[in-house]
């Protein structure tokens, strides 16, 4: 089974940033994308950004110029740096991962979810 375990959430004022780690452990063969959704209280969840197998990127309208997807292969991680952070960010947010495992069988997963609050 693979895990992801999740950190960097937390209280932050309007324009402040924080970084969102999301590291994976257990039988991973490849990963082939990885993805940040967010959940804010009442709405369902949406996509914030992904990362695909060759680097491509891609970002919600939203966060567009304020958010930034990064990964580190060697340890399996992903991070979202966020920016000029605004009330609507204020969330649950979700990382999400396909990979395959030793037996080449594709699966995804979630992590734990972390709360981010943005206040005025």
């Amino acid at each position: 089974q693979v895990q992801l375990v999740e950190s960097g959430g937390g209280l932050v004022q309007a324009g402040g940033s924080l970084r969102l780690s999301c590291a994976a452990s257990g039988n991973i063969f490849s990963i082939t994308s990885m993805a940040w959704y967010r959940q804010a209280p009442g709405k369902q969840r949406d996509l914030v950004a992904t990362i695909i197998t060759g680097g491509r990127t891609n970002y919600a309208n939203s966060v567009k110029g304020r958010f930034t997807l990064s990964r580190d292969n060697a340890k399996n991680t992903v991070y979202l740096q966020m920016n000029s952070l605004e009330l609507e960010d204020t969330a649950v947010y979700y990382c999400n991962f396909g990979y395959r495992d030793s037996s080449m069988k594709y699966f995804e997963v979630w992590g734990q979810g972390t709360l981010v609050t943005v206040s005025s």
